[in-house]
């Protein structure tokens, strides 16, 4: 059977030829970025469809704004096996984080496809646009719409500019109504999978090209609001201040100091937006955003705790008012451990060190929304010193290549298993 198929090194050129054409459309020339319903984001939606109609599926643009396509199966309408990543990205990203998983999605098919083998179950590659949740503070709505737990009250939030969220969907030509209808029924998804790079460097530092996830870790986030006094930063005493911005910033420390303490837990400080801004004038506001991430729920609940009192104690200490909204409480997801087994018989038999590294997940990735509906399971490649968000993220074809056969033969792995 699998003698017909690819190699590591054609998929690996494969996709590195396919991920040159899909990140062209970008918000911002000289840069990779592509906002969830941003004109780029369009623009990429419909070279995915277009890529996965030559793979051999039916394709479309849902919506939420993802891009579905699917090959049946023996039975029309029948469950399925889906693979499935991101095409959203954050400002000035990498070209492999989440496109790369869809590519893989799409070569896997067309392989699949070209080498005649019929599956016993529906195959769907899915392309999602809302992963990142950097243009809104949602927390993996596309999948979310897939897995049933959309938040309906993530339609009217509004992006950096005041734009609701309704309002770009509907710019986009998607369909805020639509969206309750794209519920997949239990057991209509058999399993997901999601390749993606693994934006840490366990695999680099072990020379293995891939990993297989064991679990994500429990994540939360919260918006910030520090209100304090503006005044002229020449008249007012340093003993009468009533500075958001030195509370704030005491506030960062005291995030730091919380995380440290806690093992394997991590904190961080990510937007800090200062108001009025000017550089005579003691700032009277911040709002900053807090990330923190543990692979256990119960440390989070203790870390949280800890957070609102010593930020309380410093706001209370300094003489400003302190505001603490939590926007996402993501918990610890494990994934599948028949999944798991699988993509362990995929990395027996293609190759690479031949064996099977399983680490946890720091990040939040889509496979999280989607464990809520099905058995759900992902795929590390190593990139290079682990850097991601960043145009200095890189990885090898060979490493890609190789992870996607992994994907390939996992999927065989559960046809054979059906059979």
């Amino acid at each position: 059977m699998t003698q017909s198929l690819p190699s590591a090194a054609v998929l690996g050129a494969r996709a590195f030829a396919a991920l040159q054409g899909l990140n062209r459309f970008t918000d911002e020339p000289g840069k990779l970025t592509r906002l969830y319903l941003s004109p780029s984001h369009r623009q990429a939606a419909e070279w995915t469809k277009g890529a996965m109609e030559v793979a051999g599926l039916s394709a479309f643009i849902d919506a939420a704004g993802s891009v579905q396509g699917r090959r049946e199966g023996p039975v029309s309408g029948g469950p399925c096996v889906m693979i499935g990543s991101h095409i959203d990205t954050v400002k000035d990203g990498g070209r492999f984080d989440g496109n790369l998983g869809v590519v893989a999605g799409i070569l896997v098919a067309q392989a699949l496809r070209d080498a005649g083998i019929v599956l016993p179950f529906a195959l769907e590659v899915i392309a999602f646009g809302d992963e990142e949740n950097v243009r809104f503070p949602t927390h993996l709505s596309t999948s979310a719409a897939l897995a049933g737990h959309y938040d309906p009250a993530w339609l009217d939030s509004r992006d950096a500019d005041g734009m609701r969220l309704t309002e770009a969907l509907v710019a986009f030509g998607g369909d805020p109504s639509g969206i309750p209808k794209l519920v997949r029924k239990p057991g209509s998804v058999k399993a997901y999978l999601e390749l993606h790079i693994e934006q840490g460097p366990v695999l680099e530092v072990e020379n293995e090209p891939v990993g297989i996830v064991t679990a994500i870790n429990a994540q939360r986030r919260a918006r910030v609001r520090v209100t304090g006094e503006a005044g002229h930063a020449g008249t007012v005493p340093m003993s009468l201040r009533k500075d958001a911005l030195t509370a704030s910033a005491e506030m960062a420390l005291a995030l730091e100091a919380i995380a440290a303490a806690e093992e394997q837990a991590v904190g961080t400080v990510g937007v800090f937006t200062v108001e009025p801004g000017a550089a005579n004038v003691v700032p009277g506001s911040v709002t900053f955003t807090v990330d923190f991430r543990s692979p256990s729920n119960e440390t989070l609940t203790r870390m949280e705790a800890a957070i609102r009192s010593r930020f309380g104690e410093i706001a209370a200490r300094r003489g400003v008012f302190l505001d603490i909204a939590v926007y996402t409480n993501a918990p610890a997801v494990p994934m599948d451990a028949g999944l798991q087994d699988a993509l362990a018989e995929g990395v027996a038999r293609a190759g690479g060190n031949g064996t099977a590294r399983r680490l946890p997940s720091g990040a939040a990735h889509d496979a999280m929304a989607m464990a809520a509906l099905c058995p759900a399971a992902m795929l590390f490649v190593r990139n290079e010193k682990g850097i991601s968000h960043s145009p200095l993220e890189t990885m090898t074809e060979a490493d890609a290549g190789i992870a996607i056969r992994v994907m390939l033969e996992a999927v065989l792995e559960l046809a054979r298993r059906e059979n």
